[in-house]
C-alpha cells in the first residue's frame, strides 16, 4: 500500500491508498518541533492497528509519498524514510521532481508543493480549466489552464487565522466555536462573530472565484465551463453557502499524491 502525507503548517493528513482507493485516514497537529525519530513513533502508533498493515513499522507498505510547507517538517520527513522506511520507495515532492503540471509563474519554485499537488490531482478528476479552493491555515485559490498548467493564484488569510486574530486584537471578543449560525443577523456576540466568519468567508470565495473566473476565461473560454473545487479541512464550513464551488474533494491532495508518486516511481 501507499503511504501519502501531507504536512501543512497547522494539520498533518496521512492517507493509506490500496491502489486507487484510500482506504484509511489520520489528521495530527504539526508540530516542527518534533523530530524523525518521534514522527516515527507517532507513525507506527496511527498504523501499527490497522488490520492491513503488519506490526513492525514499514510493514505493508510499499511506497511512500510527501508533501510539506514547513521546511523543518520536511527535512524531518525526509530522514523519517531514510532511517525507518530504507527499503520503501520515497517520493518527497519538491522541484525537480515530475508532477506533468507546467508551472507558468515568475518564480516557480516558491509554488508550495501542496498547490501543485493539488493541481495535479484536478486536472486528472476534473480535467481544466479548473480552480482549487484550498481552505487551511490560509485560504489558497489556484488556477489550472485547459492545457493542464499551473496558472497562479490567490493567498488568503485562512479561517481559523481570521478567528484567533479576532479575539486576540479585540478586548471584548474571544475565542468561538466555528459552526454554521442559523442566521445571518447575529443575536449575540458569538452568534454574531459566526455569522462573519461563515458568512464572510463564503462571501469571499464567491468574489475571488468569480473575478479568477473573468481572467482565466479570458484565455481559456466560458466561465460556465471553469470546474471550481474546494478541498481543506475547513472546506465544509462554507461549502453551503458558497455559490461558485462547484466540487468538494477532501482528499485532492492526497489523491494528486499519489498521481505524482506514480508518475516518478518508474525513474527510481
Amino acid at each position: 500500500m501507499l503511504l501519502t502525507i501531507d504536512a501543512g503548517n497547522t494539520h498533518t493528513v496521512l492517507g493509506l491508498f490500496d491502489g486507487e482507493e484510500i482506504v484509511e485516514h489520520w489528521r495530527v497537529s504539526t508540530d516542527p518541533r518534533r523530530t524523525a525519530d518521534e514522527l516515527a513513533v507517532l507513525f507506527q502508533g496511527l498504523m501499527g492497528m490497522h488490520p492491513l498493515l503488519g506490526d513492525e513499522l514499514g510493514d505493508g507498505i510499499e511506497g511512500i509519498a510527501i508533501c510539506s510547507t514547513v521546511p523543518s517538517v520536511r527535512h524531518e520527513l525526509r530522514e523519517v524514510t531514510r532511517r525507518y522506511y530504507g527499503d520503501v520507495p520515497a517520493i518527497l515532492v519538491e522541484p525537480g521532481v515530475k508532477t506533468g503540471v507546467p508551472i507558468l509563474t515568475d518564480n516557480p519554485k516558491e509554488v508550495g508543493a501542496d498547490r501543485i499537488v493539488n493541481s495535479v490531482a484536478a486536472v486528472e478528476l476534473y480535467g481544466g480549466p479548473a480552480i482549487v479552493v484550498d481552505f487551511g491555515t490560509a485560504t489558497t485559490f489556484d488556477t489550472v489552464s485547459t492545457r493542464g498548467e499551473y496558472v497562479g493564484g490567490v493567498i488568503a488569510p485562512g479561517i481559523e487565522i481570521s478567528v484567533e486574530a479576532l479575539g486576540a486584537r479585540s478586548a471584548q471578543l474571544g475565542k468561538i466555536e466555528l459552526v454554521r449560525p442559523r442566521s445571518v443577523i447575529g443575536k449575540s456576540t458569538v452568534h454574531a462573530m459566526q455569522s462573519g466568519i461563515v458568512f464572510g468567508f463564503a462571501g469571499q470565495v464567491d468574489g475571488i472565484v468569480r473575478r479568477m473566473k473573468r481572467e482565466l476565461a479570458g484565455a481559456h473560454g466560458d466561465p460556465d465551463d471553469i470546474t471550481v473545487i474546494a478541498t481543506g479541512g475547513l472546506a465544509p464550513m462554507v461549502l453551503g453557502d458558497a455559490e461558485e464551488i462547484d466540487e468538494h474533494e477532501p482528499w485532492l491532495t492526497l489523491i494528486g499524491l499519489r498521481l505524482v508518486y506514480e508518475r516518478n516511481i518508474s525513474r527510481m
